[in-house]
């Protein structure tokens, strides 16, 4: 069974489209768990559409807020899958999604995750395989990924960006890799949780931008964990 677990913050809107699509999947061996982390907007009242359709695969609970990477830990602990998809309220699954990525996980068995390209808004991030000296430089898999539940060591609480970034590292440095999918899997319109999203010519030219220099600092606080020095 796939546990998906859906951090969310308000988004209510979105959740429902979300949630939409994984009741579209063409796998339907799955369990979903919502996470609302602490949201002004009334989830309850989207949980309670759901409800009917999904039954006992839908599952709920309320925190206050502790941010994403708490939430999806909490997720997690709830989840009796034996596959993990950490899935933003934003994000929109291809039917087959759910299905073609546990089928690649079923005839890989060396892999801990598998991971596709997407699309964000208008553009699509066509990723690449799986390349551990690429990887850490930079962040280039998603949080949206199929992970196998004992693989899974948790979110670093204590970062307040690139979360996902140092889960896949920290499975790297316990020679757990990924598999590349080369199929755009899911969607996401765009704004909200990725609204900071900058071309790459921004990090290269516009160094002293604001958003750039939060970008690098908290870039610069992973690397360091990772014992990354500037090499």
């Amino acid at each position: 069974m796939i546990s998906i677990i859906i951090p969310v913050y308000n988004q209510a809107k979105r959740l429902a489209r979300c949630l939409e699509s994984i009741g579209r999947q063409t796998d339907q061996n799955f369990e979903v768990i919502v996470i609302n982390d602490g949201s002004l907007e009334n989830i309850g009242r989207v949980i309670d559409k759901f409800n009917p359709r999904f039954g006992a695969k839908l599952k709920y609970f309320r925190q206050i807020n502790q941010g994403a990477p708490a939430a999806r830990n909490r997720g997690a602990r709830e989840a009796q899958g034996d596959y993990l998809l950490f899935c933003d309220a934003d994000v929109i699954l291809n039917p087959d999604m759910l299905e073609v990525m546990r089928q690649a996980l079923d005839k890989h068995p060396e892999a801990a995750y598998v991971y596709s390209s997407f699309k964000f808004g208008g553009k699509i991030f066509r990723l690449w395989p799986f390349d551990v000296d690429k990887l850490r430089q930079m962040p280039y898999i998603h949080t949206t990924s199929l992970l196998r539940s004992t693989d899974f060591p948790g979110f670093d609480e204590s970062l307040k960006r690139f979360q996902d970034w140092d889960l896949w590292l920290t499975l790297a440095e316990k020679g757990r890799y990924g598999l590349w999918l080369d199929q755009v899997l899911f969607k996401m319109p765009g704004g909200d949780t990725m609204s900071r999203w900058l071309p790459a010519a921004a990090y290269r030219w516009l160094p002293r931008l604001r958003s750039v220099k939060a970008y690098r600092a908290a870039e610069e606080i992973v690397k360091k964990k990772h014992g990354d020095n500037g090499k």
